[in-house]
């Protein structure tokens, strides 16, 4: 069983890149379980064809305890089992307990069996201290996939993400296995990635390129594949589960100083198109006023 957490910056695409992503394993005959760790718990929405799953931490506290997987395990596209951690109510407590409240009932009730080939963590954005480092920090997750773009922040954030999981490499066992890009249609997008992944001593494991039949697709409440199976878009998700699924480098990675990110980042434009933007705006700002 290969269990895989996957961190990326918020709203990068993350949950919608996992969901596709199980799609195209579970058309390899893949058993898959997904465990959302994210308080929104919408990580199992496309698999589910849009159900609201209640969530560990809600059936716990509607029900006192839980002793039967079906109150919180629910059967998705491709036989995916899908598993919701949610979170506190709203101002109280720690979202992270979720993660480590759910980990554990899930293990308490014989989730974890032989059958499963993957178990994948959707983690809250680009948090890796507290709870929502559990997935790193315990062990529970073997493999890290960060879900990038050629925008700075969404660099910044894997970055970081990289520290943790350096942070934990000894004590947890967990390894880098690689930087998958969600396009956002960035000049040499493509270029940067590669060249940013190879600077962590990792690799750009697959460029998902920008379609607009992944909103199509979302908004009948599927992933691609379910929704248009024939489409271009659901062979590049296919093709990233084949590169999951055959990947053989797992690295510690080494995260960059803040002025060797930087410098990468301006060795491919980044900087120079943020202030030409910055100067259009400006611009715009003047004539309006």
């Amino acid at each position: 069983m290969r269990q895989v957490a996957i961190y990326g910056k918020g709203g990068i695409g993350k949950s919608t890149t996992t969901q596709n992503l199980t799609a195209g394993l579970t058309e390899l005959g893949k058993k898959v379980m997904v465990v959302g760790c994210d308080p929104k718990a919408d990580s199992t929405r496309l698999l589910l064809n849009g159900l609201a799953q209640k969530t560990v931490l809600d059936t716990l506290r509607e029900e006192g305890e839980i002793d039967d997987l079906s109150y919180i395990v629910k059967e998705g596209f491709g036989g995916t089992r899908c598993v919701e951690s949610g979170g506190p109510e709203p101002g109280v407590g720690c979202a992270g307990r979720g993660i480590i409240t759910s980990i554990g009932m899930l293990e308490d009730l014989g989730a974890y069996t032989d059958e499963l080939d993957y178990v994948f963590y959707d983690v809250l954005g680009d948090v890796v201290c507290g709870g929502f480092a559990m997935p790193i920090r315990e062990g529970k997750a073997q493999e890290i996939y960060i879900v990038a773009s050629g925008e700075m922040m969404a660099l910044y954030a894997a970055n970081n993400i990289c520290k943790g999981i350096q942070k934990y490499a000894v004590k947890g066992g967990v390894r880098l296995g690689g930087i998958i890009c969600n396009s956002r249609k960035v000049d040499r997008e493509r270029d940067l990635l590669e060249a940013f992944a190879k600077e962590l001593g990792s690799q750009l494991i697959y460029f998902v390129p920008r379609d607009n039949e992944v909103q199509r697709a979302e908004i009948q409440k599927k992933t691609v594949i379910d929704h248009n199976p024939e489409h271009p878009q659901a062979q590049e998700y296919r093709n990233l589960a084949q590169a999951i699924e055959d990947n053989q480098m797992f690295v510690i990675p080494k995260p960059m100083t803040q002025e060797r990110l930087e410098e990468i980042l301006t060795e491919y434009g980044l900087f120079d198109d943020l202030k030409e933007t910055a100067s259009e705006e400006n611009k715009a700002i003047r004539i309006a006023g």
